[in-house]
């Protein structure tokens, strides 16, 4: 519940800053309600609001959206929910159902982690959006609040603790200077979607660093009977 609270509180943000890039309230409320997950949809009403594409705002987010489905793909297993419950279920796979979830020792705590967590974080994030995009007009101009950078800051501290491998503090530095040194240069939108593009070099960077086996007896791993 802690989780769902403290995180849930920021759909206020969000809300407002939808509002602030030119969507309406049902607008803005239906991508609370139908997307739910706090990156992408910063992402996409933040390209929209630096004049970007719809179509490239729409592509950032998905592809930022994509991550859940590998948190859905552990989470089955863990779960082990009945056909019928999972649709409704995945509608709750984010980063914070994800994290309280594994975090359990049993499959009872898992479940309850997971629903209490996605319950309570689905209905405050709804609810303050909501807020947040009737009370656009009263806060006035929202540059001057900042709250367009509340929705990255959460994400970036929810990030930081998973970057235990100096391989991933590589990949997420290389992405945040292409992003960065792109902003200026590509339309809004496109920068995050190349950002993305430092992980697959990183590994292929790392895979060429790597000793490669020359074939001679013992160094294969089929071979039955040797020490590895």
């Amino acid at each position: 519940m802690g989780v769902g609270i403290a995180v849930g509180l920021s759909g206020f943000a969000f809300g407002v800053t939808s509002a602030g890039s030119g969507l309406t309230v049902p607008q803005t409320c239906a991508l609370s309600l139908l997307v739910f997950t706090g990156a992408s949809q910063f992402a996409l009403v933040g390209a929209l609001a630096s004049g970007g594409n719809p179509l490239t705002a729409a592509a950032g987010a998905f592809f930022l959206g994509v991550r859940n489905a590998f948190y859905g793909l552990r989470l089955s297993q863990l779960l082990a929910l009945p056909r019928a419950v999972r649709p409704f279920a995945a509608q709750w796979v984010i980063d914070e159902t994800t994290a309280v979830a594994l975090a359990q020792p049993t499959r009872r705590s898992v479940r309850i982690g997971f629903t209490v967590t996605g319950l309570t974080l689905y209905v405050l994030w709804n609810l303050t959006t909501l807020l947040g995009a009737v009370g656009a007009d009263a806060i006035g101009d929202t540059d001057a609040w900042g709250l367009d950078a509340a929705g990255p800051a959460v994400f970036l501290a929810l990030l930081a603790p998973m970057l235990t491998t100096t391989m991933e503090r590589v990949v997420a530095g290389a992405a945040v200077l292409l992003g960065l040194g792109l902003l200026s240069v590509l339309p809004a939108g496109v920068p995050v979607l190349v950002a993305a593009l430092a992980a697959p070099a990183a590994l292929y960077v790392e895979g060429r660093r790597r000793p490669a086996t020359d074939g001679r007896p013992g160094t294969s791993h089929d071979a039955p009977g040797e020490d590895r």
